[in-house]
Order: structure tokens, then C-alpha cells, then sequence
């Protein structure tokens, strides 16, 4: 295979990938606004926690869509693992995403329903470009391609056909 069409394989995967995050990040952020909307507008809950509370049930969905969804193919050996790592990613977006929220409610005075949802989707935005990376570099990692069982590597490519449970 050739450099060119070797580059065109792996940009062509990284689309793909991209497009099935979007799909279930995109659930994941209408779980997330509506579960906030809900719960800011029912509840004497303040803003932020309002807001905290949304991100961890989008987080629990978002994880059963990125398992079994977008990463359905990676390795699926030490779930542990990549649940704790997950959920580490997943409280550093959390911070990132509900840090921008309380930034506009608290610094700013912006507490209208309107500007809570603005600046929760800008965080939500901000935290998903971190989340995408680190989900595919740290927490749904791909298992390696071995040469005719030998266990060695083929120059970093990624596996295409699924992985079957062991």
C-alpha cells in the first residue's frame, strides 16, 4: 500500500470516527440540555449544580454509546481501566464545560434561561474537543495489527475488522 493511499485509510477511519462521536455526542447533548432545562425549571437547585447534575447523566449515556457505538471495535480487555479512565476524562470535561457556566453566572451576573443554555453549550463545545482526544488516544484505544500472529506491530496501523471478545 502506498504512503498516499495509507494516509487516504487513515483519514478516511478518523472521519468515520468522528462522524459516530458526533452521533452520540449530539445525543449525549440533548440528554444533557433537556436533563439541565428539566431540572433548572422544576427544582430550587442553584445553576451550576443544576448544570453538574446533567453533565453526569449525559456522561453515563454518552459511555454506553461510545462502547458500544463508535468504539464497539476497540479493545475491549480491561473494562476497569477504561471506565476509570473515562470517567477521569469525563470529570476534567465536566470541570471544563461547568467552569465556563459558572464563570458567566457567578463572574458575569448572566443567569437568564437564555444565557445559562449559551454559555452550557459553549462549555459543552469547548469540553467535547478535549473529550474526543482523550477518548481516543487514553481511554478507547485500538488494538494493534499483528503480522500473522507473531505479535509485532504493522507500522502503527489500526485494526478494521471487529475485535472479538475473549
Amino acid at each position: 500500500m502506498s504512503e498516499r493511499s495509507a494516509l487516504r485509510v487513515r483519514l478516511d477511519r478518523l472521519v468515520r470516527e468522528a462522524v459516530k462521536f458526533g452521533a452520540v455526542g449530539g445525543a449525549g447533548l440533548l440528554v444533557n440540555l433537556l436533563v439541565f432545562n428539566l431540572v433548572r425549571h422544576t427544582t430550587s437547585l442553584p445553576v451550576v449544580r443544576a448544570s453538574v447534575l446533567a453533565t453526569v447523566v449525559a456522561i453515563a449515556f454518552n459511555y454506553v454509546g461510545f462502547r458500544y457505538f463508535t468504539y464497539r471495535d476497540r479493545d475491549k480487555g480491561g473494562r476497569t481501566r477504561e471506565l476509570t479512565l473515562f470517567l477521569l476524562f469525563s470529570a476534567a470535561g465536566l470541570v471544563v464545560e461547568n467552569g465556563i457556566l459558572y464563570t458567566a453566572t457567578y463572574g458575569f451576573g448572566w443567569d437568564s434561561p437564555l444565557q445559562s443554555n449559551v454559555f452550557k453549550f459553549i462549555g459543552i463545545g469547548i469540553a467535547t474537543l478535549f473529550r474526543f482526544w482523550s477518548y481516543r488516544t487514553w481511554v478507547f484505544r485500538a488494538e494493534p495489527v499483528t503480522d500473522g500472529g507473531e505479535g509485532e506491530e504493522r507500522d502503527g496501523e489500526e485494526r478494521t475488522e471487529p475485535v472479538r471478545a475473549r
